[in-house]
């Protein structure tokens, strides 16, 4: 029971990580249509080697978008992915429950800058995948997106949220 009641725990600890609220200054910064996961915004991902990937993404702004993510598809275009954004940086941790595709995870700092890349998560896979340092945002892509284009912690990413968007 004891071990039940541990292993019930550490979900719950894990589940909280994967939804934290967002910072209530998003809904003031950002449009309405920021609102809707169903919207899709152009960022991009300005590499050291002077190269620039641009990615049409989803936004999950709200605890149910971010519950929810990209939990159940099946497919994702190739230079698509899904932008969570909590606005202050803390230690972010996620999980591919329920994921059916595997996903290279971006964590961003406030200012843009790539705090670390989690590559090709594993589907369904429920061990924790945390940033290395404090992150504001998780960019999700198709899994080896970041190595194919050689996206590495370091690099940039260009979008309002950041406040260098173009």
């Amino acid at each position: 029971m004891f071990v039940a009641l541990c292993t019930l725990a550490a979900c719950d600890d894990q589940k909280q990580a994967q939804t934290p609220v967002p910072d209530p200054a998003v809904a003031e910064t950002s449009d309405n249509s920021a609102q809707n996961a169903d919207s899709t915004h152009v960022l991009q991902i300005l590499a050291r080697d002077g190269k620039i990937h641009p990615f049409t993404v989803e936004l999950a702004l709200t605890p149910q978008q971010q519950a929810k993510g990209l939990m159940f598809r099946e497919t994702m275009a190739e230079n698509a992915g899904m932008l969570f954004y909590f606005g202050g940086e803390a230690i972010r941790s996620f999980w591919m429950k329920n994921t059916l595709i595997p996903l290279d995870m971006i964590f961003i700092g406030k200012d843009g800058t790539i705090v670390n890349v989690h590559a090709n998560a594993v589907p369904n896979d429920l061990t924790a995948i945390k940033s290395e340092g404090p992150a504001a945002a998780v960019l999700e892509l198709n899994g080896g997106t970041a190595g194919r284009l050689g996206i590495q912690a370091g690099d940039k990413v260009r979008h309002v949220f950041f406040g260098n968007a173009r």
